[in-house]
């Protein structure tokens, strides 16, 4: 199987500071895999170097064997965090028509929404009414406008509840089952990686592992990552 991203000794400096040291891993097409690690890690970081966000690098990082301005297309991205004022008066059709260089007709829009569990009288709402969850699968529904092969999504949980973080991670489960889309998320949520994801990348400034949950997410790889009292805590939550 080729490999969807493949990185190898990537480094990234910031002055004296150094937030990446010699990081390689590779992601199979198809696969949904997690980097996961404490905070302060290099997880933003390494995703927005893989989308050319940090050009002051070292070390080599191919998408389907070509380079990022070959593949830049066919890449989706969902933010961590979407800043913007409640009351701007855009709707969901016009947010999503500024993704686009032409504008899309109102079936192709609610064709994508229908894709990440929204109805299609979501079109007409405005942004700054949208619950968190479906913000969420709004910026997910415009990452797909260009029918993208990889998706990457950093922390995409954040400020979802509980019910509506699992209906979420379901999504992005179906999307990557129908539509064959590879998908690399950053998630502090060890118990719902271990359900979704078919590979672990553990990152604290450096690589410390890399494999599927089921042998990645252990007692001792835990401490390792995060240190004793937090690795205790969510190896619970991985059994519960």
């Amino acid at each position: 199987m080729s490999s969807a991203i493949h990185v190898e000794d990537l480094s990234v400096r910031f002055g004296s500071k150094q937030v990446l040291d010699d990081i390689s891993f590779c992601v199979d097409q198809g696969q949904i895999a997690a980097l996961i690690g404490p905070n302060g890690s290099g997880k933003t970081t390494l995703l927005k170097t893989l989308l050319g966000l940090v050009p002051m690098h070292t070390g080599e990082v191919l998408f389907f064997d070509r380079p990022l301005n070959a593949f830049r297309e066919k890449i989706g991205y969902v933010p961590q965090r979407f800043e913007f004022q409640d009351d701007f008066p855009i709707t969901v059709t016009e947010f999503m028509n500024l993704a686009v260089a032409q504008q899309l007709d109102e079936k192709a829009i609610v064709g994508k929404l229908d894709e990440v569990g929204l109805p299609a009288s979501a079109t007409s709402s405005l942004l700054g009414t949208l619950s968190g969850g479906q913000l969420q699968r709004v910026l997910i529904a415009q990452a797909l406008l260009n029918e993208p092969e990889l998706l990457l999504l950093d922390e995409p949980s954040t400020g979802i509840d509980i019910v509506g973080e699992a209906e979420f991670y379901n999504i992005l489960k179906n999307l990557n089952k129908q539509r064959g889309t590879t998908i690399l998320l950053v998630s502090h949520d060890v118990s719902m990686v271990s359900k979704l994801v078919d590979q672990v990348i553990c990152i604290n400034k450096c690589l410390l592992c890399a494999g599927p949950p089921q042998t990645m997410l252990t007692q001792q790889k835990l401490t390792e990552l995060y240190g004793k009292h937090a690795a205790v805590h969510n190896q619970q939550k991985h059994k519960h």
